[in-house]
């Protein structure tokens, strides 16, 4: 409520409530909640985070169905999730000194506590979900090493010459888990893959922040090469994948389980 204003009733002054106090409405509520959701999102990371759940879901449903591979693409949102909100909780007092305004901690969308709180509370409930859901014990745990490699990144090896070896285990931890849960070993070729397109992703991504990044004393491997290293490795690791894609079994890998497994998944859930 405000302070109210003033007015006289006969000779009495008398203070009246302004005229919006009362309950908050229902829509200002609701858009107050909506704001936060989006400021949540955007503290996620929330483009690569889409992007690794797209893709978990589009090789669940190539090696399973679209059943469990609803749930496998939720679980790995989870993950996603705490990877990034813990970037950000990390890198807030840089993202303060660079005044970057798009983070929602830096522009006061969210502040710390809240962040780290529900980041706290979400933890658990990633790890359960992965290690009970359709990914099972096995592939749950090699998608929870995915996401330990990019807490790890986050709290130290942005600053070492080993950045790229979290992005190269974690992008193969993702296909590798789906695997395991369809009771299928994971190609050499699938794996090699996702490593080097996790190391290309790497250095894509810190093209844009690499002075900023200097500045800030963040010695990953691009950081101490130049921008025009990192184009060529990026352009290397790409082609290097191109020719494993031409040169591998892509249909015959990934085809659906048999309707046994599929049955499976029904009766554990």
């Amino acid at each position: 409520m405000g302070r109210g204003y003033l007015s006289f009733k006969g000779n009495d002054l008398v203070t009246k409530p302004p005229p919006h106090a009362g309950p908050i409405p229902a829509y200002t509520f609701f858009n107050r909640q909506v704001k936060k959701l989006k400021a949540y999102a955007q503290a996620a990371h929330f483009g690569p985070t889409i992007l690794i759940t797209t893709i978990s879901f589009i090789i669940s449903t190539r090696l399973w169905w679209e059943g469990p591979a609803y749930v496998i693409a939720f679980t790995v949102f989870l993950g996603q999730l705490i990877i990034g909100w813990s970037n950000d909780i990390y890198d807030y007092k840089d993202d303060l000194k660079h005044n970057r305004i798009h983070k929602p901690l830096v522009s006061g969308k969210l502040t710390k506590a809240e962040l780290t709180r529900t980041t706290f509370i979400f933890l658990p409930i990633a790890v359960i979900a992965n290690l009970i859901g359709p990914l099972g014990l096995k592939g749950g745990a090699v998608y929870l090493l995915g996401v330990g490699c990019g807490i790890a990144y986050n709290f130290y090896f942005k600053f070492s010459a080993l950045s790229p070896l979290p992005y190269f285990i974690a992008c193969a931890a993702l296909p590798a888990s789906i695997f395991y849960a369809t009771g299928r070993t994971p190609p050499l070729w699938v794996l090699a893959t996702g490593s080097l397109l996790g190391v290309a992703f790497h250095f894509a991504n810190v093209l844009k922040d690499l002075n900023a990044d200097r500045e800030s004393a963040i010695g990953g491997l691009p950081q101490r090469t130049s921008k025009l290293v990192s184009i060529f490795t990026i352009a290397t690791l790409v082609i290097a994948v191109i020719i494993i894609l031409i040169n591998s079994p892509i249909s015959e890998t990934f085809t659906s389980i048999s309707p046994q497994l599929t049955s499976i998944f029904w009766i554990s859930f």
